[in-house]
């Protein structure tokens, strides 16, 4: 990465820039980019220690090829937003790739892949006044709903304060919520049925003072009608894991978007580590579903 050395810099030397840089971004005039949907690039799993992408537990541990993946998105034409914890976001601010993007910051990261408090998701990234005073567009919140786990009360309080309080500053609140189960190893699993989902957005739906900023981040599960009939929130379709079969992923994606409350795509592993390897490729051909 040819910027990575002046980055660095910055940090040791100017951490200051990193302020000085969020107060110089030119905000976008409106989230939805030329196509009219938003198309986001997600790359907030790091900070949650879920690395993997494909077949690689590691992909995503290198953190100058991330860099350069994401920027390789962000230049692509019709994307129009990016999702990250504040290290990544603070590092697309210094290189100076951030101007009219829509910026949403990750919120609870607490919830550790693969430990035994991973549902009781606490708070530990962005707050709603530190993303107010970024001049970011909003907060990304993770809610995964485990009936068998106690640690799912205090991440839906967390979570519907956190609403309220993006409410508060005109900030998008946007919840990603599960039904979920521990295996029989005592793995993390979202179980993706359309009534788990149907579900899992009602309550989403419903936390916070109020509805008005709310936004979701859903999976493509059979029967996606279904699901997107349970609100009338806005949705942005995610993409999950790499998929073997990306002509697949691509159809599902494309179907979910004729549902009217689907605004748009809001994916990461499976656009900046592609089966095949070409980022550019695999956002523009996201981009033409848009």
């Amino acid at each position: 990465m040819r910027d990575l050395q002046d980055l660095i810099t910055a940090r040791v030397d100017r951490p200051y820039a990193i302020a000085s840089a969020a107060r110089r971004r030119h905000r976008p005039a409106s989230w939805r980019g030329e196509h009219g949907r938003l198309m986001i690039i997600a790359a907030d799993h790091p900070a949650r220690g879920a690395l993997r992408a494909g077949a690689d537990p590691l992909a995503m541990g290198n953190r100058a090829d991330l860099l350069d993946r994401i920027c390789t998105a962000l230049a692509r034409p019709g994307v129009n937003g990016v999702l990250g914890t504040p290290d990544i976001l603070e590092d697309l601010l210094v290189l100076g790739v951030l101007d009219n993007k829509v910026v949403i910051g990750s919120m609870n990261r607490g919830g550790l892949a693969g430990t035994v408090f991973e549902v009781d998701d606490r708070f530990t990234a962005y707050d709603a006044d530190s993303l107010n005073a970024s001049g970011f567009d909003g907060g990304k919140m993770l809610l995964r709903i485990d009936p068998a786990d106690a640690g799912t009360a205090r991440t839906l309080q967390s979570c519907g304060q956190a609403v309220g309080e993006l409410a508060a500053h005109r900030l998008m609140a946007m919840v990603e919520p599960f039904i979920s189960h521990r295996d029989a190893e005592g793995r993390l699993r979202n179980e993706l049925t359309a009534e788990a989902m149907i579900r899992a957005t009602s309550v989403a739906a419903g936390l916070g003072a109020t509805s008005a900023y709310t936004w979701l981040k859903v999976p493509v599960v059979p029967d996606m009608e279904r699901v997107m009939a349970a609100t009338t929130l806005p949705a942005l379709v995610l993409g999950g894991e790499v998929s073997e079969d990306a002509d697949a992923a691509y159809a599902q994606w494309a179907k979910a978007l004729a549902l009217p409350t689907v605004q748009g795509l809001v994916i990461g592993r499976s656009l900046l580590y592609p089966a095949g390897g070409d980022v550019a490729d695999a956002v523009d051909r996201a981009v033409s579903l848009l």
